[in-house]
């Protein structure tokens, strides 16, 4: 039976007084321990996509279920803990704190769910090991260069040792050389942690490296 399954999915979002249909009745199942590559025009709704089936926003119609759970009959509350538990989500911004340091910004999810802070920091710290920034623990965002930030935030979305890892154009913002870099760490953490993998792309090497291919385009998922 398939690990992640969306069945119908719906979502749209007003523009002006237009609404702009972008997933139109979507279907997508993934197969546990699967890495799957999502490609598909800019603007096309891939990180639409990437953010309901990661419960970071709620499909119009449709379910999504990851594993026994059904995210469509949770409530907020039980979304937010299910995701914070379940889902690690890499972005092609990063988006760490500024003010923070490397381990700090990595142990936000722990600090999220009040685990420990012992704990959190000596997970932090042997994950931020294990992507090569050993030397960087108490470095901020802004001593790093682009391609070091994007390995504390692959560190900080596997904190909580996530079942799925849902990545969005997670090297479209890095050099060719960063970029290729970055794949490889993405493979080897999706094969060494057991992970179901979800990425956005439009890097065809990436893609290429991926279980399997699809491609979004009107709203729907087809094999690319």
């Amino acid at each position: 039976m398939s690990f992640l399954i969306a069945s119908g999915v719906e979502k749209s979002y007003v523009v002006g007084t237009n609404r702009l249909p972008v997933l139109k009745g979507l279907d997508v199942s993934l197969e546990k321990g699967e890495m799957v590559a999502v490609v598909g025009a800019s603007g096309v709704g891939k990180s639409t996509l990437l953010h309901v089936l990661g419960g970071l926003d709620a499909a119009e119609k449709g379910s999504v279920r990851v594993g026994d759970t059904d995210l469509t009959s949770l409530t907020d509350a039980e979304v937010v803990a299910f995701r914070n538990q379940n889902v690690g989500f890499v972005f092609q911004f990063h988006h760490l704190l500024p003010e923070f340091t490397a381990v700090e910004n990595a142990e936000m999810p722990m600090r999220i769910a009040r685990r420990p802070h012992a704990e959190g920091r000596k997970r932090a710290e042997e994950l931020l090991r294990r992507v090569g920034l050993g030397e960087r623990l108490e470095h901020r965002p802004g001593m790093m260069s682009g391609g070091e930030q994007q390995r504390v935030a692959i560190a900080r979305a596997l904190m909580m040792d996530p079942a799925i890892l849902l990545a969005d154009e997670p090297t479209g913002d890095l050099d060719e050389h960063t970029a290729d870099t970055l794949h490889e760490l993405l493979r080897e953490m999706h094969k060494e942690r057991g992970l179901t993998s979800l990425i956005a792309t439009h890097n065809p090497r990436l893609a290429a490296a991926c279980d399997r291919v699809l491609r979004l385009a009107d709203g729907r998922l087809t094999p690319a």
